[in-house]
C-alpha cells in the first residue's frame, strides 16, 4: 500500500433490501433517505456481505467494500482479524420491520460447522428449499432500538407458560399441556415445544382455531391482542402459539438486547440498528412459509428460561461512549452522544453510522469528512487514531 496516497475515511453507499415485512416509511422518516422505489425498505446493509455489499469511494471511484478489503486484508482489517476471520467478520444494519419476522434459532459455532459439513457431504444444494446451513459460522446478534421495538426473545418461565395455556383451557391441547405440567423443567419444555410445532392436519387446525377464538375474545389483554394481530399476518401458522412460550419485550429507543445462539427469537415491529456475525444460518420455528426442520431445531435449541429483566443490556461507559458487553469476538458495538473531537483508536476495521445528526471525522494527516445522518463511513484498521465530532448520536461497529 502506498502510504503517500493512503485514504483514512471511506464514505459508504449501502444496499437497501426490500423484504416484504419491511416498512415503507421508517427509514425515510428517520434518515431522509427517500423511498423512490415505493417498495418496503426493510434493511439497510453496511458491510461486505456478498448479498448486499456496500460500495465505498476510493480516490473518487466507486469500489465494492469487499474488493477494497481484499487488496490488503492485514492493513484494512488488522493482522489479527485477517488471520482469524479472513473477512470483515460482521454485518451492520438498519432494520425496519412493519410486520413480524419469522421465529428463529441460530446455531452455535460448533453446530454450524457440523451442520454445514453434513449438508455439503449430503449434496444438498446451497440454495435448496430444505437447506439449513448456508455457511459454517455462528450468528450472534445485537439490536439497538431507534423506535419502540417489539420482539420475542428466550423462553418464559416454565410455570408462566403452563399458566398461560391453562388460562385458555384449549381442549385440543389438554394432553400436551398436562404432560408439561407433570415435567415443568427443561426436558418438559423441549417435549412441549416440539409437540406444539409438530401439530399437523386436523390437530393443528383445531388448536389454531381454538387459539384464534380465545385471542379474538380477549384483545383487551396485550398478549392476546398481539396473537390476534399476528394471525392476520400469518394465518394458520403454528408460530402463533409462540408469544405464549417466549418472552415478549418492547425495547425503548436507546435500549439494546443481545440474542444468544440456540435461543428462539423474533422481531415483531419497530426500527433499530442490528449487528451480527457474518452468517446466514437460520433454523425457523414459525411465522414463516419457509422450511422448518423441527428435529434440527430441537438439537440446536437450549430449553432454558430467561427473565425479561435480564434481556436489556447495560452498557459500560468507557472512553466517552456507551460500550455494550458482547461475549463474542466477531463484533463490538458502541454509541456516542454529543461528542466534540473525541479521540478514538482503531484496532480493527470500523463502520460508523450517524443516527440522528451529522458527524465529522478528522485524521491527524488533515483528512476530514462530514457524514450526514443516516449515512455511514468505513474506517480501516491502519487509521490508528482519529477524532469524532457530532451533536447527535453515532453508532460504532468494530471488532
Amino acid at each position: 500500500m502506498n502510504k503517500s496516497t493512503q485514504q483514512f475515511f471511506y464514505p459508504m453507499t449501502n444496499v437497501i433490501q426490500d423484504y416484504a415485512w419491511g416498512s415503507f416509511t421508517s427509514i425515510e422518516a428517520l434518515f431522509d433517505i427517500k423511498n423512490t422505489s415505493n417498495k418496503p425498505q426493510a434493511e439497510l446493509w453496511m458491510g461486505a456481505h456478498p448479498n448486499g455489499c456496500s460500495t465505498v469511494t476510493m480516490n473518487g471511484q466507486p469500489t465494492l467494500l469487499s474488493e477494497l478489503i481484499n487488496q490488503d486484508q492485514t492493513a484494512y482489517l488488522s493482522s489479527l482479524t485477517a488471520d482469524h476471520f479472513g473477512e470483515l467478520p460482521y454485518l451492520f444494519k438498519v432494520l425496519a420491520a412493519e410486520k413480524a419476522l419469522s421465529i428463529q434459532v441460530h446455531p452455535n459455532k460448533q453446530q454450524a460447522m457440523a451442520g454445514y459439513d453434513k449438508e455439503e457431504q449430503s449434496g444438498i444444494e446451497l440454495n435448496a428449499f430444505n437447506r439449513n446451513y448456508k455457511d459454517n459460522n455462528h450468528k450472534p446478534e445485537l439490536v439497538y432500538a431507534l423506535t419502540p421495538y417489539k420482539a420475542m426473545n428466550g423462553f418464559r418461565e416454565y410455570n408462566e407458560i403452563i399458566a398461560l395455556f391453562n388460562q385458555m383451557a384449549l381442549p385440543s391441547l389438554e394432553e400436551i399441556i398436562t404432560s408439561f405440567e407433570q415435567q415443568p423443567n427443561s426436558q418438559g419444555l423441549k417435549c412441549f415445544f416440539k409437540d406444539i410445532l409438530s401439530l399437523t392436519d386436523n390437530a393443528k387446525e383445531s388448536a389454531l382455531t381454538d387459539l384464534g377464538h380465545f385471542a379474538n375474545n380477549n384483545k383487551q389483554n396485550a398478549l392476546f391482542a398481539l396473537i390476534d394481530d399476528l394471525s392476520t399476518q400469518y394465518p394458520n401458522d403454528i408460530g402463533l402459539f409462540t408469544p405464549l412460550i417466549l418472552n415478549v419485550i418492547t425495547l425503548q429507543p436507546g435500549e439494546a438486547m443481545y440474542l444468544n445462539a440456540c435461543t428462539p427469537h423474533a422481531y415483531i415491529n419497530g426500527t433499530g440498528l442490528e449487528i451480527m456475525a457474518n452468517s446466514d444460518n437460520v433454523l425457523r420455528a414459525g411465522l414463516t412459509p419457509k422450511f422448518m426442520d423441527i428435529d434440527e431445531l430441537m438439537d440446536c435449541t437450549e430449553f432454558v428460561s430467561i427473565s425479561t429483566e435480564s434481556l436489556i443490556m447495560q452498557p459500560n461507559i468507557i472512553n466517552g461512549g456507551m460500550n455494550y458487553p458482547i461475549p463474542v469476538s466477531d463484533f463490538k458495538f458502541s454509541v456516542f452522544a454529543s461528542v466534540d473531537d473525541l479521540p478514538l483508536e482503531t484496532h480493527s476495521a470500523e463502520i460508523l453510522f450517524a443516527i440522528d445528526g451529522d458527524m465529522t471525522l478528522h485524521h491527524s494527516t488533515g483528512e476530514t469528512v462530514n457524514v450526514p445522518k443516516g449515512h455511514s463511513i468505513f474506517v480501516p484498521a491502519y487509521a490508528h487514531q482519529y477524532t469524532l465530532k457530532s451533536s447527535g448520536k453515532v453508532a460504532r461497529a468494530y471488532n
